[in-house]
């Protein structure tokens, strides 16, 4: 019988906090103050039950190995033990989920049978389009292609797991409603994650945690497992094909600062254990880097502690103003472009303003609301007062702006997207945001079957790569609600080509 750990983890509106957690190699894990990790006892009502699998019935030998428990790892794992592998999950953080529980916002998808049913025209080539455009045509189109052309089968899929993403809206750089966001209109993150351990479960893959691969290793060309920190010690595990899903390096300060010093000291919205170890272990392989100066800021972070404002506060129809309470840019832009637009503002940092209509359809303002980061005013001159901006310059600016979504038209800045919504429902809200390092577009290069390439473009024998430590698909900018759709689409090609390795 299978031994498992067991630890209450708060899949919500905790996680979409900046990462503070500790990596103990120990099994018993203490609260973060991510409040990430609990005792079972001290777990409140909105926890979910994640369970680990003991690290003494770790093995020698499996199929697949696969590096990092967040959504890419995870999606491989399923697909591979789909496939007829034996693969093992091992996550060097004391939970899974990784960057992927802090994600606030959707998973993009085109042609899907959603949209369908919306009544939503979208084709995969308007997002292919939509992507190269935001990545100003620098993305690697063979993976963008694949990308767009398993987008609705990846939704599909995780419909068929119970991980329903059927709420639609719009994100920044997309030119119809694409990203899919769960029914009621919550965090994709914490829901993906816990749909996906659940499936990890139903299928008896082993989870470890607290295990810390520190080397991937090989024999006469051909990678053949791993080198793995774990209870205290180190392990060699062997494998027929290994796939790295550690995620990007947006908190590693050194790397940052290394391809782009002049994001020395922004704030990262990314989890503790996006630090670049497996781009790290590739580059030991002879793995070939690409993009690693590209790393995306997003616009909309409080400051003091890393927390991102969702996409979908923008998406559902929220406006940006500045200290003098006047818009200054559209909304529904690339993130690149919003943020150098806040950067360029004297106070470098700008307001979301909203209503209530708005915050009723965009759940995540429930949980900024309890982290006292909302300012609230029964009137927009109240809301005004509240933020220190002159109050007939805002009421001015909702005046216009309510009036331009009347015509469809936004006279001031163009923007086209997300504007059904007016906003007249009090109380009106505002939340102050500026800048903060969200996502690392570069990483390994690898191909359409997700197999890690040299310098010399050949692929390393055994060895895949999925999910936000690859590089080239989003090119110099990543579009909101693509970073999901990543990790499942390319995680599951990840496990299926991985076990078509290990088969042959």
């Amino acid at each position: 019988m299978k031994k498992i750990l067991r630890h209450a983890v708060l899949l919500t509106s905790a996680l979409l906090l900046a990462a503070c957690g500790s990596n103990n190699p120990t099994a018993e894990t203490t609260a973060t103050s991510e409040k990430t990790a609990t005792s079972s006892s001290d777990a409140t009502s909105g926890a979910s039950q994640q369970e680990y699998t003991d690290p003494t019935e770790l093995k020698d030998s499996y199929d697949v190995i696969i590096i990092g428990a967040g959504g890419a790892g995870m999606a491989a794992a399923i697909q591979a033990k789909e496939d007829g592998a034996n693969p093992v999950v091992l996550e060097k953080m004391p939970i899974a989920g990784g960057n992927t529980l802090k994600s606030s916002g959707g998973m993009n998808a085109s042609e899907t049978k959603f949209q369908k049913e919306q009544g939503i025209e979208d084709s995969n080539d308007t997002f292919f389009d939509d992507t190269l455009k935001g990545g100003q045509e620098t993305n690697d189109q063979e993976l963008l292609r694949y990308f767009v052309d398993h987008s609705a089968d990846a939704i599909d899929w995780l419909d068929n797991m119970g991980i329903t993403l059927d709420n639609i809206s719009y994100s920044g750089g997309a030119s119809v409603k694409r990203i899919h966001r769960p029914t009621d209109g919550s965090a994709v993150g914490g829901y993906l994650v816990d749909g996906l351990i659940r499936n990890v479960h139903e299928r008896e893959i082993p989870l470890f945690v607290n295990a810390d691969v520190t080397a991937i290793n090989e024999k006469d060309g051909r990678v053949n497992g791993v080198t793995v920190k774990i209870a205290g010690e180190e392990k060699t595990i062997s494998a027929d094909a290994v796939v790295v899903t550690t995620g990007g390096f947006g908190s590693n300060e050194e790397l940052i600062t290394k391809h782009r010093p002049d994001l020395k000291g922004y704030v990262s919205t990314n989890s503790e254990g996006s630090t670049g170890d497996g781009i790290k272990m590739i580059e030991d392989l002879g793995g070939q880097t690409v993009d690693m100066d590209q790393i995306q800021v997003h616009p909309t972070v409080i400051q003091k502690n890393g927390m991102l404002i969702s996409e979908t506060v923008r998406g559902e129809g929220a406006i940006l103003v500045n200290q003098q309470g006047k818009r200054f840019f559209n909304e529904l832009e690339t993130r690149d472009k919003v943020s150098a637009a806040e950067t360029a503002l004297p106070e470098h940092y700008a307001y979301l303003i909203f209503d209530n209509a708005l915050a009723t359809r965009a759940k995540q303002v429930d949980f900024y609301k309890e982290q006292g980061v909302v300012e609230e005013g029964a009137t927009i001159e109240e809301l005004a007062k509240k933020i220190n901006v002159p109050e007939a310059d805002l009421k001015a600016t909702l005046d216009t702006w309510n009036q331009a979504v009347a015509d469809k038209k936004d006279a001031e800045f163009g923007r086209e997207t997300a504007m059904d919504y007016d906003l007249t429902e009090g109380p009106f809200y505002a939340i102050q945001v500026a800048p903060g390092i969200h996502h690392t577009m570069g990483g390994v290069k690898i191909n359409t079957n997700t197999e890690v390439l040299t310098k010399d473009n050949k692929a390393i024998p055994g060895l895949y790569a999925a999910g936000e430590l690859t590089g080239g698909l989003h090119g110099n900018n990543r579009i909101g609600g693509n970073a999901v759709a990543d990790i499942i689409i390319f995680g599951r090609q990840a496990g299926a080509k991985a076990t078509e390795f290990t088969q042959k």
